[in-house]
């Protein structure tokens, strides 16, 4: 559940002037071939010209030494992440794009095939839910130029993983079975074929752990089905998607100046909420079909609707509390993509309707059983249009420009229960109630320019938006005052310039940017309020490089540099807390014999951070860490192995903590795992 635990409309016009990037040309006959989008994937396609881009393969996942999806996207320039369950399979760790601290989840979007995965409320994107075996690529945007084609959330970037499909493949399974550290069993199955124009494709997993901590055990199962008809003048697919994870919350380990205890020397795997624990179901249903209309013109209508129950239990020494919360969100996303030429100049379109309808309960009680305390009630409905466009301005230089116009509304009650039992000294009131309507835009205009087939420069200004979630609605009143939902919209305003460049074996991008945010959202986790911050920016420079060694060996890297600070009020000048300045790794691949025996390794820098609730930056700061992975694996006829070993050194470290707001030296860390080892075999038929 993770911070989400701590706390139609009138319809708009759209226009059909607008797309996604063009970047492919043929420089000899002086011609411009845009690049093809697979829709029902992504409507990124090549990526947002002006925009900075990254991917990442199938292949980079399976040899990634890293245990988690977020450890192989936290080694993306511009990305960092923390966790607070120790991130046993990823569970519990947050990935920030471009420095958004605790707020982090709410300001990157997260999609699956062009998909929102991004909840109404502060739940992170449970990345652990999603089979890496079932992925074919994940392609990421930083900043906020996504904004047009998926609206909310779109603040750092954008995170799309596209799966695989079984289109025109002959019939396949594999199994795969892992152990490691912590009791650590892991098992992975897949079947994929196609007959006809027919195709289908099945993934599934289930891991179990006990983690590093006292009541850190984490159990998670996963299942993903897809299914396509596909012909040339179009397709149909329908995709279902199961998991189930469970999560004891150790709680945190505290340093105290005063008394002088320090429980991460003492006693660093233990739990001081040893009866903590989160459990969370959810399934959804997608289905979509795909039309060429005429040439170069495609219409694409899906939709779905996606289901979650979370279950949460605290125990704090009197104040006690028990959650249970169901959310329910229905889609349906028609839009339209066309090549076709505008003033002489090719172009491709792509123009959409987004509408979401999202349902919201959720129980507070004291313990289970208990009548709830209060009963939320939120429903929020958006509904948008958008469209952008891509312009081959020559054959050297694209054009992308874009708007979104994106109506929500949210109606918000309290059903309050003086009689429940509750907590001493509660003071509980009943919240205020909330209907309220608006309106928001985003847009985005991008350029880019190819010198030769060597260098490219590109650059982009945009403006995003980002609607206060549930949690900091409902968790932003203090004991004894009634909550009344409303706080103001969040709005950011872009621009970022860089240059690209390929030179032999040698191919690196390197990015500058600075992003004006007004009214951003923050949570402090001593009042457990919500509020609108004063004016804040964040700006920094992005390198990444890729270097082929030889036929065998590769080597990757990447440097950033990130500060987020207050512009103005009482903190002006000020880190935001939980953005490390600098951040960088290194990487390694060797195929020491053909594909029989191949090594990998990573080396991540993350430097030092201002503690969460350290707005005045007078408390020690999160030190600064390195972290070596390596993994050791092959692939002999249809079998594979490996052997990998996370923080080979043994570094004992922390990425979050909460500073105390009234003594120096005070602080709640979440300590993670030291060295680490997983073993995998599997085969494929």
């Amino acid at each position: 559940m993770g911070l989400g635990f701590r706390r139609l409309s009138t319809a708009l016009m759209l226009a059909v002037m607008f797309a996604p990037s063009a970047r492919a040309q043929d420089t000899q006959d002086n011609k411009v071939i845009l690049p093809p989008i697979d829709v029902s994937s992504s409507r990124l396609g090549g990526g947002i010209a002006g925009s900075s881009t990254s991917v990442i393969t199938a292949e980079d996942i399976a040899r990634s030494p890293g245990e988690s999806l977020q450890d192989v996207i936290g080694r993306e320039a511009g990305i960092q992440t923390w966790s607070t369950f120790t991130g046993v399979n990823g569970a519990g760790t947050t990935v920030d794009m471009r420095g958004f601290g605790a707020a982090a989840g709410s300001n990157a979007l997260v999609l699956v095939n062009g998909r929102r995965l991004n909840d109404i409320d502060m739940a992170n994107v449970n990345f652990a839910a999603i089979p890496r075996n079932s992925i074919e690529r994940i392609e990421i945007t930083r900043g906020n130029s996504g904004a047009v084609l998926y609206g909310d959330n779109v603040v750092g970037g954008v995170i799309n993983i596209i799966t695989k499909t079984a289109v025109a493949l002959p019939p396949s399974a594999r199994i795969e079975g892992a152990f490691g550290s912590f009791r650590r069993a892991e098992g992975n199955a897949s079947a994929s074929g196609s007959s006809g124009p027919w195709s289908a494709s099945l993934y599934g997993n289930a891991l179990s752990s006990d983690g590093y901590r006292v009541n850190n055990a984490t159990r998670q199962h996963n299942g993903v089905a897809d299914f396509r008809y596909t012909m040339p003048e179009g397709s149909a697919y329908l995709n279902f998607t199961a998991n189930d994870q469970r999560l004891g919350l150790p709680g945190a380990r505290r340093v105290d100046a005063v008394t002088g205890l320090n429980q991460l020397e003492s006693d660093r795997r233990g739990a001081t909420t040893p009866f903590d624990y989160a459990n969370t179901q959810g399934s959804s249903v997608t289905a979509g079909v795909t039309r060429n209309l005429w040439a170069g013109t495609e219409l694409i209508v899906d939709g779905g609707v996606r289901f979650r129950n979370d279950k949460a239990a605290a125990f704090l020494g009197g104040f006690d509390n028990f959650l249970t919360t169901g959310l329910t969100t229905g889609s349906f996303t028609p839009r339209i993509t066309s090549e076709h030429t505008l003033f002489g100049m090719p172009s491709r379109a792509i123009a959409g309707v987004d509408f979401y309808d999202s349902v919201y309960q959720q129980d507070r009680g004291l313990h289970q059983g208990d009548p709830p305390i209060h009963s939320y009630r939120l429903r929020q409905r958006t509904l948008a249009g958008y469209g952008q466009d891509t312009i081959a301005l020559l054959p050297t230089t694209d054009l992308a420009f874009g708007g979104r116009v994106q109506q929500h509304r949210i109606i918000a009650s309290d059903v309050f229960d003086p009689t429940a039992p509750t907590a001493p000294f509660a003071f509980e009131l009943g919240g205020l109630p909330l209907d309220r309507t608006e309106t928001h835009q985003a847009w985005h205009v991008g350029l880019e320019h190819r010198f030769n087939g060597m260098i490219a420069i590109f650059g982009r200004v945009a403006q995003s938006f980002r609607t206060p979630n549930v949690d900091e609605r409902v968790g932003m009143a203090p004991f004894g005052t009634p909550t009344n939902f409303d706080l103001r919209t969040q709005t950011s305003r872009d621009i970022e310039g860089g240059v690209r460049v390929t030179y032999g074996k040698l191919s690196t991008q390197w990015s500058a940017y600075d992003m004006r945010l007004k009214d951003e959202l923050h949570f402090s986790p001593v009042t457990f309020t919500n509020t609108n911050l004063d004016p804040t920016r964040r700006y920094g420079s992005e390198l990444s490089a890729k270097y082929q060694l030889s036929d065998n060996t590769r080597l990757t890297g990447g440097a950033s540099y990130t500060r987020a600070v207050f512009r103005e009020g009482v903190s002006a000048g000020n880190d935001v807390p939980l953005v490390s300045r600098w951040t960088g790794n290194i990487g390694g691949s060797w195929d020491i014999w053909q594909k029989y025996l191949t090594f990998d390794g990573t080396v991540r820098y993350v430097g030092p951070r201002r503690m969460d609730n350290d707005q005045a930056n007078r408390q020690p700061m999160i030190p600064a860490h390195t972290v070596v992975d390596v993994r050791l694996g092959g692939v002999v006829d249809r079998f594979t192995w490996s052997v990998s070993v996370q923080n080979l050194f043994n570094a004992l470290y922390f990425d979050y903590a909460v500073a105390s707001a009234f003594t120096l030296g005070t602080y709640n860390a979440y300590p993670l795992p030291g060295r680490t080892y997983m073993v995998k075999a599997g085969a494929t038929f």
